[in-house]
């Protein structure tokens, strides 16, 4: 069992929700990563339009070959509304719920969302990751606020994103010729790692393989294609460090 921190409840206001983001924002810290990379998560939700339903996946991935060990899917209700700028306390807690079956604990998660990117430097990203203390990665695929200059068409270029003059992520060229990504601090983890682990889980698609194959699962679970649990497969030993 994965744990996380409690560190507020879920069944607020979004007026609420915004004092909850300007008070945690503080206890996200910006650091560089410590030890080796053996697992990468990615998470991600899906809904049915209109529907509280949510379909919610952790999957654990070994690093670097990016085979999948572990993962934990599950199928829950939320009562807070669709607001930019407060997607977390619609997504978190079911992602909590999932993320505390896993049985393998990766050493980064990759959240699809925003990290500091995002008008009080508290996304999902970073709020996911205040809760379990763990390296987290936001690299989402639109942007929610702040300026940049079109990064150059190469795979692995890329440009800074700004807002009041200050860096809060990266507009990152993923494959040649394609709509970059926006990849920001989550928790624990320095703007040149994020990009680099980023890069690293590229296998032939837009988005990093860990959120890509989270989002597979989860709208297979939504389409009932696949049934709500969790399936360990045994850990792995290979190391690859940043």
């Amino acid at each position: 069992m994965a744990n996380y921190k409690t560190l507020h409840h879920w069944d607020v206001t979004p007026e609420e929700a915004i004092k909850i983001q300007n008070k945690l924002r503080s206890l996200v810290k910006i650091e560089a990563l410590q030890g080796e990379i053996r697992y990468i998560a990615g998470a991600d939700v899906s809904f049915d339009k209109g529907s509280n339903i949510v379909y919610a996946g952790v999957v654990v991935l070994k690093f670097p070959e990016l085979e999948e060990v572990d993962r934990s899917l599950l199928i829950t209700e939320v009562n807070f509304p669709y607001i930019p700028g407060l997607l977390s306390f619609r997504e978190s807690p079911a992602l909590i719920k999932a993320w505390e079956k896993i049985k393998i604990e990766p050493d980064v998660v990759i959240i699809d969302g925003q990290g500091i990117a995002h008008p009080r430097r508290f996304g999902i990203a970073s709020h996911f990751g205040v809760l379990i203390d763990k390296p987290t990665i936001g690299c989402a695929k639109s942007l929610l606020v702040g300026k940049y200059e079109e990064p150059s068409p190469k795979a692995g270029n890329y440009s800074y994103l700004y807002d009041s003059g200050e860096i809060i992520g990266a507009v990152l060229r993923t494959r040649d010729e394609v709509q970059p990504v926006f990849v920001s601090i989550g928790h624990k983890i320095t703007l040149e790692s994020s990009i680099k682990i980023v890069l690293s889980t590229i296998r032939g698609y837009r988005i990093p393989e860990p959120t890509r194959q989270a989002h597979i699962l989860v709208n297979a679970l939504r389409r009932g294609e696949i049934k709500p649990g969790t399936k360990t497969k045994p850990e792995q030993d290979s190391l690859f460090s940043f």
